[in-house]
């Protein structure tokens, strides 16, 4: 098969488009063709060299695809060889065909096409499993999502709100802001301009849960935009890994920070996220309530291209990777 391979460490230079030995689907697993892959900044950070995979996992990036089931592993029930589904990777995706444990599969939801489904399941499991199972969002909460512009971002902005919370969004410009809220953002916040824990404060007295994506930089912000009871959950380093945490203001807010990844979990745990994932989520996916946000499709061969433009800045929402 063919599929994405890095040279070596460096720019987006150095991914190659090449041929590799197909993938064999062991025990509880099942073979892909793969239909399309996703850009998540993961990725990015891997081609680098700053994010290798987990033991076992494959060398080649994706963390998400969309295809059709080709084989059955041993023991794999459930699945049929032609379902079109698509998977939560521990990496793969940026190739013609990937093995992939069958926990980790979900069947493409409702009216979405094959294609737009390979931007779902990274975003899905993350944020359902931060904002949801961990941080319990409910009716009546305020959600504040760092990043409302991205990946992440649109699809948290889509399942607070299908959730009855109100969603407040930070993001860099002002059209990026208005798309939004066009998805149902409540509150827009521009952090270039803005300081976003007092106009958090002002519009609605502080969060509930906090989405964020920035780790050192924000984390003494976040604290302070927290609610009494508030829940942040950090998901990325973009501004760093190391910070100063006032422990009186969480101690007086009775407010908890954690820190999650996804990647590295045991193939258990990611199945429990799938699992929970299709049982609560996908009824909201196939009722149109949240869907797939895409900015851009592009050529497999090409992920050097939409790897430069997700790190140019500006995507709206996912970029895909089309295997033809």
């Amino acid at each position: 098969m063919r599929a994405i391979m890095i040279r070596e460490p460096g720019g987006p230079e150095n991914l190659e488009w090449t041929e590799v030995p197909d993938p064999v689907p062991g025990p509880g697993e099942v073979l892909l063709d793969v239909a399309a892959s996703a850009v998540n900044r993961a990725d990015l950070l891997q081609r680098q060299g700053h994010y290798p995979p987990p033991p076992g996992a494959s060398e080649i990036l994706g963390l998400e695809c969309s295809g059709t089931i080709a084989e059955l592993g041993e023991g794999v029930t459930g699945w049929q060889v032609g379902d079109e589904v698509c998977a939560l990777l521990a990496g793969g995706g940026y190739a013609e065909k990937v093995a992939v444990p069958a926990v980790q599969l979900l069947p493409v939801p409702g009216e979405v096409k094959l294609l737009a489904a390979a931007g779902l399941p990274e975003v899905a499991c993350t944020v359902w499993s931060n904002v949801v199972m961990h941080a319990g969002l409910g009716e009546g909460d305020v959600l504040l999502v760092h990043g409302g512009a991205g990946g992440i971002g649109t699809h948290a902005i889509q399942v607070g709100k299908a959730l009855g919370a109100t969603v407040a969004v930070t993001a860099g410009t002002g059209d990026r802001l208005e798309r939004c809220r066009q998805l149902g953002a409540d509150i827009v916040i521009n952090y270039r301009e803005q300081d976003f824990v007092a106009e958090l404060r002002k519009e609605a007295g502080g969060a509930d849960v906090i989405l964020d994506n920035m780790g050192a930089k924000y984390l003494g912000k976040n604290v302070d935009a927290l609610a009494t009871g508030g829940r942040l959950v950090v998901i990325g380093m973009q501004g760093g890994v190391k910070g100063e945490l006032n422990i009186g203001k969480l101690l007086t807010k009775r407010a908890s920070i954690a820190a999650t990844g996804l990647r590295g979990r045991p193939v258990e745990e990611k199945g429990e996220i799938v699992a929970a994932v299709r049982e609560q989520l996908w009824p909201l996916v196939e009722r149109g309530s949240v869907r797939p946000v895409i900015d851009q499709v592009v050529s497999l061969g090409k992920a050097a291209d939409a790897h430069r433009r997700l790190e140019e800045g500006g995507v709206f929402g996912k970029v895909l990777l089309a295997v033809s």
